[in-house]
């Protein structure tokens, strides 16, 4: 994160919203916006939004494989296997 680029006062973004809108998505890194020399938002392009809420959604899931593993809550490969073979010859 670059401080001169990536950290704008709220003022910067109602003056020249449409300048940091460009630099978002061209750059793809977000921009901290600060109020009173305070964090209070960050500006963020869509597609890294989006790769960003994937990679939480994916890390949420191994946390619970992980945890259902500690808890010895698992099956074989062999018994996860039988199983999908008996639901799909029942429908």
């Amino acid at each position: 994160m670059s401080f001169e680029t990536d950290i704008r006062p709220i003022s910067y973004l109602k003056s020249r919203a449409a300048d940091l809108l460009r630099q978002v998505n061209d750059t793809h890194r977000p921009v901290v916006i600060t109020q009173n020399g305070e964090p209070r938002a960050v500006l963020q392009d869509p597609a890294s939004y989006q790769n960003m809420r994937n990679a939480i959604g994916l890390l949420k899931l191994i946390g619970q494989g992980e945890e259902a593993v500690r808890a010895g809550r698992v099956k074989s490969q062999e018994d996860v296997f039988a199983d999908l073979e008996k639901r799909l010859a029942e429908k």
